[in-house]
């Protein structure tokens, strides 16, 4: 028997393309508008080209300071912190040619914070020893070939003094055995790799020793590489993680809070980060890829939201702006992101809390390469101060 053939409207067409697409593995898209957790507060001239910034509290007031790179002029930027988000107006360090790095610690035992500097342009680590009102002395130099890019300190020799690893354009690492005076011995030297971008130090298996990690960024590489502290100055079984290309720094947070440390790589090209998900005994799981806004260099995780899920902040040199990504809990993130407009040339970002070891929400410093400047982002709920306008 014949049926006339039923003709469906378009709502009836929309509700089976909505079946399908469901069941072909391509659910809708639920609409997310991004909170807005962060206000400008504040933008502090500081030296020529910065490129890092890093806190600690070096006149030991309680209140955090600020300290900044400047690749152009060839000095440190010290900022003493007010304790409400403003800062005094910057001193300079000259140092050596280039300071590209720095790493912080107490070198010499004596409770008050050191600087180590990795400068790229004379080959050495220049080391800065902590007086008394946050003032320094210059330490010894130390020369490294070549061309230092990179920086950490930790206890790689377990001896309970720091020492420092620094990453060398020249597809090097090498590593410096602190003495506990401020003054420091040749350790190891390793070949691997292409064109290593950054580093970093962390106990990845638990072992209690420390454990390195290098982005190695040139073509022949584009890898994140893990090599397993040894616990006597030494590493060991280097193991690549494809990355995106050319990365250029690695960080660590917990994504899915299984309390394993998991890794958060900044790629150079293609506007893109990858999360590598940790096993917790030093391996991790084939990275996720999300995508960033123009010419991602830099970024740091923590829970902006307060939702208890690691997020990301990131600065975009090419878009001149820092790009919120709020995690959904398991090393994927959701879609917008916030952006913030900033200076020309986003550079390097920090974590910022008015006071150290605080509790209040955290803020983010920002530091510009093109402006030789540096940007206060507090967050709305960390004090009732209303904004202030850039300087």
């Amino acid at each position: 028997m014949y049926r006339r053939p039923v003709l469906l409207g378009p709502d009836a067409w929309g509700v089976l393309l909505l079946a399908w697409l469901t069941v072909a593995g391509c659910p809708q898209r639920e609409p997310f508008t991004p909170p807005d957790p962060f206000y400008l507060y504040a933008t502090y001239k500081v030296g020529k080209n910065p490129t890092s910034v890093t806190t600690a509290d070096f006149n030991q007031d309680g209140l955090t300071d600020l300290i900044v790179t400047n690749i152009g002029n060839d000095s440190l930027s010290i900022l003493f912190g007010n304790g409400d988000g403003s800062f005094k107006e910057p001193k300079q360090l000259h140092v050596s040619v280039e300071p590209r790095a720095l790493a912080l610690s107490d070198y010499n035992g004596d409770g008050r914070t050191d600087i180590a500097v990795a400068c790229a342009g004379s080959d050495q680590v220049v080391l800065f020893l902590g007086l008394a009102g946050g003032r320094f002395s210059e330490g010894q130099r130390y020369p490294v070939q070549r061309t230092p890019i990179s920086i950490a300190a930790g206890d790689v020799n377990g001896d309970q003094k720091p020492d420092l690893v620094v990453a060398l354009r020249n597809d090097k690492i090498a590593v410096l055995l602190g003495v506990g005076d401020g003054t420091f011995t040749p350790g190891q030297r390793y070949e691997y790799g292409d064109t290593p971008t950054s580093l970093a130090l962390a106990d990845l298996n638990q072992d209690g020793k420390q454990d390195l990690l290098v982005t190695n960024g040139g073509p022949m590489s584009n890898a994140v590489t893990v090599w397993t502290g040894a616990g006597d100055g030494s590493f060991r079984d280097p193991v690549d993680y494809r990355t995106g290309k050319r990365p250029l720094g690695v960080s660590f947070a917990d994504f899915n809070n299984d309390r394993k440390t998991d890794l958060l790589v900044i790629n150079g090209e293609r506007d893109s980060f990858v999360v590598f998900l940790g096993n917790g005994n030093g391996t991790f799981q084939n990275g996720k890829e999300s995508g960033a806004d123009a010419g991602p260099v830099h970024g740091v995780a923590g829970d902006f939201d307060g939702d208890r899920m690691a997020d990301v902040a990131i600065v975009n040199i090419q878009s001149s702006d820092l790009s919120i990504l709020f995690g959904k809990g398991d090393g994927t993130f959701k879609y917008p992101p916030k952006n913030y407009r900033v200076s020309a040339g986003p550079f390097a970002i920090a974590p910022l809390s008015l006071k150290p070891n605080a509790a209040e929400p955290p803020g983010l410093a920002v530091v510009s390469n093109g402006a030789g400047s540096v940007s206060i982002f507090l967050h709305q709920g960390a004090h009732p101060i209303a904004p202030r306008p850039a300087s």
